[in-house]
């Protein structure tokens, strides 16, 4: 299994940087993935939903630290490459670094 596809959608708040969509092996896609600022450092939080109780709970995860550390690995690399973009002045636009580095802007990925 490979991650074929990383789309990030920046934000400015506090803690939450980056809402994310990930693809494997170009044909199945994860949305709902957070890159968030910890304590310590940045950490990717999996898409989780809100149960009646209030509690949150993950409805995607990885099941074994490999295939987290891909997936974290994949993501916090591609954020970092667009923060380099948006510092050179490529603005708020997104860029998809696997496989082919075409342009996506944010509002392509609201579905």
């Amino acid at each position: 299994m490979q991650i074929t596809e990383v789309r990030l959608t920046l934000r400015t708040e506090d803690r939450l940087k980056a809402f994310v969509s990930i693809t494997f092996d170009d044909a199945f896609v994860v949305r709902g993935l957070k890159v968030i600022e910890g304590n310590s450092d940045l950490f990717v939080a999996m898409p989780s939903r809100r149960r009646k109780d209030g509690e949150f709970r993950d409805i995607a995860h990885p099941i074994n630290n490999e295939t987290r550390d891909m997936i974290e690995k994949a993501v916090l690399d591609e954020y970092a490459r667009q923060l380099e973009l948006v510092e050179k002045g490529g603005g708020m636009e997104l860029q998809s670094s696997i496989p082919e580095r075409e342009l996506v802007l944010a509002e392509d990925l609201e579905d």
